[in-house]
């Protein structure tokens, strides 16, 4: 069914699953060690989900933003230090947004850093997807299969089944949630004290900014572009979005989100192509927490992980991918500097290191020619 820029069926449905894999880790930590609301943060998710469909009519991933969420698991952070990092996010955004410092920084980047950053994202999805496979091989070759054969498929989606395969798994092990646990939960009212604001930009929130410019920022852009060259999406309305929903989301239960070029990789390879896919997924997530909040943290903890390290995998070789259309001649060493220092230290030293080799060489040559 299609109405107006909006496709509603099975492969759009199996591109709203496309992102799981880099969600379902981190939600898990999220909700089991630090003792989110699943209420709160999947309607969240579900509610930025339906207005970024609404906004752009193309797929749109809400993840995790993930230094944050690996320090706060780590750490065992309580809810409202993860509230207040979400709302110190969303100030900074609206800030980069509002100066056009992000505009800015997307003009001084090049393409081989953008592909740098994607190739960077993709070679550490598949070595996490090849953690999770290492939990079931059989299973997880079963699953890639499934992918390779039905990932086209218009009546049996590859997500979609995989899915239905793993829920399967989990009730024939005896491991699904209890009925009682299906109730009417409502996302609850949230808070935190201002000076945890602070607090966690300096214990995880600096460290978060330039992989949300690089990754979920310039990187998505570039991404979309790259898919629907015809509706480009600046990032300065990525800035913006981010901004909003980091600032409302703290007060209802949230999480810190951003967009991510992993996520979008991973809705487009599995069949989204409009915004049909954020409105299935918001609207899924939206019923899961208003009324299966009590079980979800049960079944997201007991879901095969070599599905999901399946998934990743092939997600994260579609990210490589991308290198393709980049001149092998002056833009490999600024690529290959992105790639090694991203995978050494972290995407943020990667995206310097690029910058530092590409202008290097500019100035080089310009050098050169006087």
């Amino acid at each position: 069914m299609k109405i107006g820029s909006f496709a509603f069926n099975l492969r759009e449905l199996a591109g709203s699953m496309g992102d799981f894999g880099t969600l379902f880790p981190l939600a898990i930590g999220y909700i089991a060690v630090c003792g989110l609301d699943p209420a709160g943060f999947l309607v969240m998710m579900g509610v930025a989900n339906v207005a970024t469909g609404l906004i752009y009519k193309l797929p749109m991933p809400i993840e995790p933003m993930k230094v944050l969420a690996v320090v706060a698991i780590a750490q065992h952070w309580q809810p409202s230090l993860i509230y207040a990092s979400g709302f110190a996010m969303g100030i900074v955004w609206l800030l980069l947004a509002a100066t056009g410092i992000i505009d800015r920084l997307a003009r001084i980047t090049p393409n081989s850093v953008v592909r740098g950053i994607q190739a960077t994202l993709g070679i550490l999805l598949a070595v996490e997807a090849l953690k999770m496979l290492s939990t079931g091989w059989l299973l997880g070759g079963i699953a890639i299969a499934v992918v390779l054969l039905l990932r086209e498929s218009r009546y049996a989606p590859a997500a979609v089944v995989l899915m239905l395969l793993g829920i399967a798994i989990v009730a024939f092990e005896g491991r699904l949630p209890p009925a009682e646990t299906i109730r009417f939960t409502p996302p609850p009212l949230t808070g935190f004290r201002m000076h945890e604001v602070w607090d966690s930009l300096v214990l995880a929130g600096f460290a978060q900014i330039p992989l949300t410019i690089t990754n979920a920022t310039i990187a998505t852009a570039a991404l979309i572009a790259s898919y629907w060259p015809d509706r480009p999406v600046s990032v300065g309305k990525l800035s913006w979005n981010q901004g909003v929903m980091n600032l409302v989301a703290p007060f209802f239960g949230g999480m810190p989100m951003c967009h991510g070029c992993g996520g979008l990789a991973g809705q487009y390879y599995f069949g989204a192509r409009t915004g049909g896919t954020n409105l299935i997924e918001g609207a899924i997530e939206i019923v899961l927490g208003l009324f299966f909040a009590a079980a979800i943290a049960g079944l997201f903890s007991v879901f095969p992980q070599a599905i999901i390290g399946a998934m990743m995998l092939l997600v994260g070789i579609e990210l490589t991918k991308f290198a393709r259309d980049i001149r092998w001649g002056r833009d490999l060493a600024p690529l290959a500097s992105t790639v090694a220092a991203g995978l050494l230290a972290n995407m943020a030293v990667g995206f310097l290191a690029g910058l530092a080799v590409h202008y290097g060489l500019v100035r080089r040559r310009e050098n050169g020619r006087t």
